[in-house]
């Protein structure tokens, strides 16, 4: 399997199912799939598009976000197969119906429960993600290499989606939030989280829920770069594992300051 070929079914789906509806969503295109949970047109035609693509590359069996969501013991191929795609065919599907440009589209190769290759497409801007486990990590063929974060914290900037923390996290954050430069929600996207932090946008970035779909590409991605992401008790992330909370950080100090400063 050619890497670059992952990347150009991601491109493809885009283009031909995902650029054409932004903005552009017609009535009954939108619909929810849980309380809060927007699904679209575009994420079931492309998740359609890239599982068929996938398949002929490599035929195992595909965890995509709206099939699991119709049949969650699909994830027991993560575990259960020797190798599985993971798919997430619109990262930041609330941002893509308001019609912002802070969407993504995700794939991720996994053997027996380790991510072994990633993808991220972001198609407001072209730019494609991709890593592999122990090779590293790219840009549009760019090699990626993440910069020390500042030691002192007040030069810090992070993201904290501090939406499905219990309410002491919560707290807890909002009162360490004067201690670093810059602390928001980020993107709501994780396809553009991860790669604001690969690219020094930002420092560090917290989640809570971890959905496969929505980390394994960007996790790999990190770590290939020399990043730091782990489980709040320091466990290393795998999209198998089953467990809440994640600290990405752009190296181990910074992931043990940030950690300390939050008390998660």
């Amino acid at each position: 399997m050619n890497i670059d070929d992952v990347t150009g079914i991601l491109r493809e789906a885009a283009q031909t199912v995902i650029l054409p509806r932004h903005r552009a969503l017609a009535a009954g295109e939108v619909t929810e799939k849980s309380p809060g949970e927007l699904v679209t047109v575009a994420d079931r035609e492309a998740e359609e598009l890239i599982t068929r693509r996938l398949r002929a590359l490599l035929d195992v069996p595909v965890v995509g976000e709206e099939a699991a969501a119709a049949d969650p013991g699909l994830l027991g191929a993560l575990t259960g197969a020797p190798a599985a795609w993971l798919v997430d065919p619109l990262d930041g599907t609330a941002n893509f119906v308001a019609g912002g440009p802070d969407y993504a589209v995700m794939a991720a190769l996994v053997r027996e429960g380790r991510t072994v290759a990633s993808w991220i497409l972001r198609p407001a801007d072209g730019r494609a993600y991709v890593a592999e486990l122990g090779a590293g990590a790219w840009c549009d063929g760019a090699r990626l290499h993440r910069k020390p974060a500042p030691e002192d914290p007040a030069g810090l900037r992070g993201a904290v989606l501090t939406r499905f923390l219990d309410p002491g996290a919560r707290a807890r954050v909002e009162a360490a939030a004067p201690r670093f430069a810059e602390l928001g929600p980020g993107a709501k996207c994780s396809g553009v989280d991860y790669p604001r932090l690969v690219d020094g946008e930002l420092d560090f970035v917290v989640f809570q829920r971890l959905l496969p779909w929505d980390h394994a590409p960007g996790a790999l991605l990190l770590a290939e770069a020399g990043g730091a992401g782990r489980h709040f008790d320091g466990v290393p992330y795998r999209p198998a594992g089953g467990r809440s909370g994640l600290l990405n950080a752009a190296d181990p100090a910074c992931w043990h300051t940030v950690r300390s400063i939050l008390d998660l």
